[in-house]
């Protein structure tokens, strides 16, 4: 189910005095329904902000509940921050959401997919909201209709995660399994799966998994490599990585930061990346021109602790935001 997201949720201060210069993003965003015709603004690149408002598949995976209400947690955490892109450039929608009423996942992913697909062809930079992981593969379904009809096949799938996400789905599908359905629809379709997880934990995957990863031709850093001390170690593997993909779909589980910094999430991680370095990599992928989609997942505002997790969400859209501005000309 679509609805559009509530106008309370974006709202917050408000310095009359500073004009221009002291406008928040509560003011300068734009509703956007994508049951009507579409109108962007004249700015060079459009944002588009869509929820997915479900957690079954953390459900289904016997995860801790409450990301659902993700999306709507988000939006309140970036309501005040301050615009420091030029809306010449950069215009910033809100898309609304996708509800997944009665545990109906696969339904509600499909319907994610069909959204996604027409902002893309429409020109928007997608970033949906989670939501469990399993948006993921709701997300992808978008992408690959949409490259599919552009005649594109060369796709990266940069996954920040703690977890690989490659469990078997042969009882049912869940956030555990997004990528290995990812994978399979893509060999469905003969087209490579190239797959790259950062800050994978030895504790968070068992042996199959490994060996899954492994037989997929997973990529894969390990958390303990991805100190800032490191990064030029990281941006180098990462930089390598991209070189051959025309696109990149980057997703964000928000447990692969240390739980100090992101307590809010299904499964809280105490090994976990510095979210500095979660910044770094999305920097790096927003300056190498490729990125075409991004999403956050696993934030659940029940589990927070002083809104930490979502304003670190909302921080990462902000230098998505940053990044792109400053490679605009």
């Amino acid at each position: 189910m679509y609805q559009l997201a509530e106008k309370k949720y974006w709202e917050g201060r408000t310095d009359y005095t500073d004009g221009a210069m002291g406008l928040r993003w509560h003011q300068i965003l734009n509703q956007l329904d994508l049951t009507q015709s579409v109108h962007k603004s004249g700015a060079a690149k459009n944002v588009a902000l869509l929820g997915f408002c479900s957690d079954e598949g953390v459900r289904r995976n016997k995860g801790r509940l409450g990301a659902q209400l993700g999306p709507d947690q988000l939006r309140k955490s970036m309501a005040s921050l301050p615009v420091h892109f030029d809306q010449e450039k950069l215009g910033l929608f809100d898309a609304g959401n996708i509800i997944c009423p009665n545990q109906q996942l696969e339904r509600s992913q499909q319907l994610l997919g069909q959204k996604v697909a027409s902002l893309l062809s429409m020109g928007f930079l997608p970033v949906v909201m989670g939501g469990g992981h399993e948006v993921a593969y709701g997300h992808y379904l978008g992408l690959h209709q949409h490259l599919h009809h552009e005649q594109r096949s060369s796709l990266g799938i940069l996954n920040i995660d703690a977890h690989f996400d490659l469990r078997t789905y042969e009882v049912e599908t869940s956030s555990g399994t997004p990528f290995r359905q990812i994978a399979d629809l893509r060999k469905h379709h003969s087209l490579p799966f190239h797959y790259l997880c950062m800050g994978i934990q030895h504790a968070g995957n068992t042996r199959a998994l490994f060996d899954t990863a492994h037989r997929l031709n997973t990529k894969y850093v390990l958390a303990e490599d991805m100190r800032e001390s490191q990064w030029e170690d990281v941006r180098l593997r990462l930089r390598n990585w991209m070189h051959d993909k025309e696109a990149i779909y980057l997703t964000i589980d928000l447990d692969a930061i240390a739980a100090a910094h992101a307590p809010g999430v299904s499964a809280p991680t105490p090994f976990g990346l510095d979210p500095w370095v979660v910044r770094l990599i999305l920097q790096e992928v927003v300056q190498s021109g490729k990125l075409l989609s991004l999403d956050i997942a696993e934030l659940s505002p029940a589990l927070d602790q002083d809104g930490r997790t979502a304003k670190l969400a909302a921080q990462l859209v902000f230098a998505l935001l940053d990044n792109l501005n400053n490679q605009l000309v």
